[in-house]
């Protein structure tokens, strides 16, 4: 009886925690959206906590995928931490997880070496211990035997470069050629890297963006100023491991750091132009109401581009997540459709360069 009543309240519990997950995007069609942070430390390594208190902060961020990526190199507790495989922070939170939350979990580690050329990420790793290597460069070629997906670790962090300027030196350049590393973050923790997504575009990497917690998520990004840990978004045929290592292989990601929205304009533009809707309230003499939505996590800043005047706004607006704007228009004469461009100013999809979006709208 006691062991039935501890199963109806683990039961209970994955009900209510299945109900409480965050849509953050609506998906275009034929793309599922997968929420990930593949840069996580624990007391394996350097971190502060157990693997458990990561699952279940996962968990809270209703995050699909993570990857507890410990250093090989640097142990912080290796006097009261005994670590024989380092495997070991990744076996005991797989443990954790049931077969049927969404949640997951892949195996990764951190490859720790000065720079240059500094720390790199290894994910879908099958074993971690073969990694360990006083040469960088081997530990990766072997990282990319076992499969796994490599990316540069904060190129802009300013331990490593003084000037916060993430650039190539030549053993990178060399690593590039090898095909030895396919992502770079762009954001690591509370910073943004234009120099670094200007490395990715350049050198067909994929964007990353991460939180590199070490202490606890809730400590570091303060949820009472609507703070959130960076997430990378990976565009995924469907929710398996193997589709969502190819769409990372493939580009197929975007990241979202404070209220910005960082991602090729290949990627970001669908699901952006799928969470904005606009609609035509009608008219009230030549004057037209429209209706502006925002089905997601982030609000948008947009700029409109058009000739048209509005009646109450500037055009500047901003679409509150989750809400919507009534905006009035000045068309001149009744219309039946109009063309509507917008600059939306916290979606980069290059340095300096905004994401823009055209609607048509009827009326």
């Amino acid at each position: 009886m006691k062991k039935l009543t501890i199963l109806f309240f683990i039961l209970i519990a994955l009900v209510n925690y299945s109900q409480t997950r965050k849509v953050f995007f609506l998906s275009p069609s034929d793309t599922y959206i997968i929420s990930s942070d593949l840069h996580i430390h624990t007391v394996f390594s350097d971190g502060e906590v157990w693997p458990s208190i990561r699952i279940k902060e996962a968990r809270r961020d209703s995050l699909d995928l993570i990857s507890m990526t410990e250093h090989l190199e640097y142990l912080s507790y290796k006097k009261d931490v005994i670590i024989t495989d380092r495997n070991r922070s990744y076996n005991i939170s797989k443990a954790i997880l049931t077969e049927d939350e969404p949640l997951m979990i892949v195996n990764g580690s951190e490859i720790t070496k000065p720079m240059p050329p500094g720390h790199f990420n290894a994910i879908f790793v099958k074993d971690v211990n073969p990694l360990l290597n006083p040469d960088g460069e081997k530990s990766m070629i072997e990282a990319n035997k076992q499969g796994a997906f490599v990316f540069w670790n904060h190129p802009n962090w300013v331990e490593n470069r003084d000037d916060g300027i993430a650039r190539l030196d030549e053993i990178h350049e060399r690593l590039l050629e090898k095909k030895l590393f396919h992502g770079i973050e762009v954001v690591n923790e509370h910073t943004y890297s234009e120099e670094a997504l200007d490395l990715a575009l350049k050198n067909n990497l994929t964007i990353m963006g991460t939180s590199d917690i070490h202490g606890l998520i809730d400590w570091t990004f303060d949820k009472e100023k609507k703070q959130h840990r960076p997430v990378t978004f990976i565009l995924s045929k469907n929710r398996t491991i193997k589709s969502i290592r190819d769409a990372l292989f493939n580009q197929k990601t975007f990241v979202w750091h404070r209220d910005m929205l960082i991602g090729k304009e290949e990627n970001i533009s669908p699901v952006v132009s799928e969470n904005l809707k606009i609609s035509s309230l009608g008219y009230y003499k030549k004057i037209v109401t429209i209706k502006i939505q925002n089905e997601s996590v982030v609000p948008f800043k947009l700029r409109y581009l058009g000739d048209y005047t509005f009646h109450s706004n500037s055009s500047i607006l901003e679409i509150p997540s989750r809400g919507e704007l009534l905006v009035t228009i000045k068309t001149k004469e009744i219309l039946s459709s109009i063309e509507m461009s917008f600059e939306v100013l916290n979606v980069i999809t290059a340095p300096k360069k905004y994401l823009v979006i055209t609607k048509n709208i009827n009326l």
